[in-house]
């Protein structure tokens, strides 16, 4: 009785599979790592040689993030945390003080006749040393501002968060309170 010989598997091609199920899965996979901050940029501005009108100090909330990641808000060292407070009365200006940005009477939809802050603008500027995280968490405070303003006044006015409001609704409160913020370029002011 002789033994057969087993046969050779032709594994040729095998590295070939291999290789196509690689590319495969890159091409299919899906990665979830976008950081970054949802905002819509504002349309282009018409040419136009007329200079801007000057916009008064009262109405300019400045915020600077230095090299080390230190905050200096209205040219006071703040903690981030009290970031989102700050940004919030500024943005309201309850008392109306004159320290503070101006007020403006306008008809808004739903609410009739109000007063608001329509000139104030949240001015941001860093350090080109600044981490990307502290950017991301200052950017988050403010806008988490003007999150929490909008939900207030839509919970006082129409009993429901912003985001249950209609468009209408919605808009109305968009126009007491227009988000401004103004990113200025980066410095290099020195730090690390």
């Amino acid at each position: 009785m002789s033994k057969r010989a087993i046969p050779e598997i032709n594994a040729g091609s095998m590295a070939d599979i291999a290789f196509l199920l690689l590319i495969f899965f890159l091409m299919t996979t899906t990665m979830d790592t976008d950081t970054g901050l949802a905002r819509m940029l504002p349309p282009p501005l018409p040419d136009t040689e007329d200079t801007p009108p000057p916009i008064r100090e009262r109405n300019v909330f400045e915020v600077l993030i230095n090299a080390n990641n230190q905050l200096l808000v209205e040219k006071q060292p703040m903690a981030l945390q009290d970031l989102r407070e700050a940004a919030k009365e500024f943005i309201e200006n309850p008392a109306n003080l004159a320290t503070l940005p101006e007020k403006e009477e306008i008809e808004v939809p739903f609410f009739g006749v109000i007063p608001v802050t329509k000139n104030a603008v949240i001015s941001l500027q860093n350090d080109r040393g600044t981490q990307y995280q502290t950017y991301l968490a200052v950017q988050n405070e403010l806008q988490a501002a003007y999150n929490e303003l909008r939900d207030e006044l839509a919970k006082k006015k129409f009993n429901k968060t912003f985001s249950e409001l209609d468009e209408e609704q919605q808009d109305a409160i968009r126009d007491i309170y227009p988000q401004k913020i103004s990113e200025a370029e980066p410095r290099n002011v020195g730090g690390n």
